[in-house]
């Protein structure tokens, strides 16, 4: 299901609410395998940026967002700026603020746009991250939603997930 069909999905015509579901037990599957694969589910470090990018994977499909590009670089990026800048700069409203405007500035320029991804470096800074983090909670737990999507969408006949690559 996409942005651009959902009005036509959730009018009631009857014939449609099946992809509604269908997107709903795909995020319930990609959702549950990130937040077992990710850290200690009671951390308060648990990557909270994942919930927005299951709604870009699961409905908003076919949007540059939700596009490997823009989910990967998006994510890691915005993690790395918020590493770098606690690393470099310590914990701070200052650090927090300028972490954010990098990432938003290095998601435009690289063309990494991925809204959710936009709360990493806060997460970053306030839980005084380390590279590692990287690895664990990001890469995991983005790398597994982003499998699920694309699994998810070709064992239905229709669109596939991604549209495109690169």
């Amino acid at each position: 299901m996409s942005y651009h069909n959902q009005n036509e999905t959730l009018a009631g015509n009857g014939g449609k609410y099946h992809d509604m579901i269908w997107s709903a037990i795909g995020a319930i599957v990609a959702v549950t395998l990130a937040l077992l694969l990710v850290a200690d589910r009671n951390s308060p470090f648990l990557l909270a940026s994942l919930g927005g990018s299951t709604v870009f994977l699961f409905v908003l499909t076919e949007t540059e967002a939700a596009q490997p590009r823009a989910l990967l670089g998006g994510h890691i990026g915005g993690a790395l700026v918020g590493i770098l800048c606690y690393q470099v700069f310590g914990d701070g409203l200052w650090v927090s603020v300028t972490a954010v405007v990098l990432t938003m500035m290095f998601m435009v320029v690289t063309r990494t746009i991925h809204p959710p991804a936009g709360a990493n470096p806060l997460i970053m800074v306030h839980h005084h991250a380390g590279f590692q983090s990287l690895l664990n909670p990001v890469l995991a737990g983005v790398l597994t939603l982003f499998i699920v999507a694309m699994l998810w969408s070709r064992l239905r006949p229709g669109k596939r997930y991604p549209d495109r690559w690169w």
